[in-house]
């Protein structure tokens, strides 16, 4: 999700660790909560995304207004609902719908090519990448197209098309809202997890996602730990880094989340990767880093 906010004051280092640990695991640990959520039958866009989202949303809300937090303006509601539709339906919907085809640790390895995407259309907004930026950027797009035209991703024409638009429309959203008229940040946050998840569900319904069964308890608590840990611990920690550390920190989960969502997948739910697989995978955070230590250069 993207929250425009700037560094403030230095926090102490264990405040620090801790918010890293909390985006690194617990964000690359949601894609297997999709897969276990998705194994339970729950529907995908109106329940295991978008239920999760009205739910997480609505509870920061009404904490944050409670504590006298102002509400968004009519003229920023808009934007947050555009924002809640790239990030959230593209973005996460997308990751959500692609995970019935694909394993959670590869759905993670594409998601890893949103900084790529992100580097990309900031290039097309005006702003100049260096050279080690089209270096990172080309070298990404290489490990991108290595992951969608020679691993496991070709047996499933379905989850490669998902896969594709989740990490464009997640870097659409986020750099199409800088310089916008928004909230503070954490009810920026809220009212975006509220539209989205609104859209995501009306979405489902659309499609005929219907619920004929109650929901095991592998669904129940797969969606609560999305909605507690993935959209409201998870995200605030991300925040919070956002407004105390330098923001290429702060990012630095896009290329720690993939590899968590591999491991975790291998071990728990026994997902195998290829050779072809794992490489795309290198060579994608390879660019991350790249442009990383780029951005690093340059300010």
């Amino acid at each position: 999700m993207s929250v425009p906010v700037s560094a403030q004051t230095v926090p102490r280092g264990g405040l620090v660790v801790v918010a890293l640990l909390l985006v690194y695991v617990v964000w690359g640990s949601t894609y297997l909560g999709i897969h276990l959520a998705l194994e339970s039958g729950l529907p995908p866009l109106s329940v295991i995304s978008g239920t999760r989202f009205v739910i997480a949303g609505g509870l920061l809300y009404a904490l944050l207004r409670w504590r006298g937090v102002a509400a968004p303006t009519r003229a920023q509601w808009p934007t947050l609902g555009v924002m809640g539709f790239c990030l959230l339906f593209l973005g996460n919907g997308m990751v959500v719908m692609a995970e019935r085809d694909v394993s959670s640790g590869l759905a993670a390895v594409a998601v890893a090519s949103v900084p790529l995407w992100m580097a990309l259309f900031s290039a097309f907004r005006g702003e100049r990448p260096t050279r080690g930026e089209w270096l990172g950027i080309g070298i990404g797009f290489a490990g991108v197209l290595w992951l969608n035209a020679g691993s496991s991703l070709t047996a499933t024409p379905a989850g490669l098309v998902f896969l594709l638009i989740a990490p464009l429309g997640w870097a659409a959203g986020s750099i199409w809202s800088r310089g916008r008229d928004l909230p503070s940040p954490f009810m920026t946050a809220a009212a975006q997890m509220l539209c989205g998840g609104v859209i995501l569900v009306a979405g489902g319904l659309l499609r005929g996602e219907r619920m004929d069964t109650l929901p095991n308890l592998q669904g129940v608590l797969s969606v609560g730990y999305l909605t507690v840990f993935g959209s409201i611990i998870g995200f605030t920690a991300y925040v919070w880094l956002l407004q105390n550390v330098r923001p290429v920190l702060a990012s630095s989960y896009a290329y720690v989340n993939p590899v968590i969502a591999v491991a975790l997948g291998a071990w728990i739910a026994h997902e195998r990767f290829s050779a072809a697989d794992i490489g795309a995978m290198a060579v994608i955070l390879a660019g991350v880093v790249v442009i990383t230590l780029a951005r690093v250069r340059r300010t």
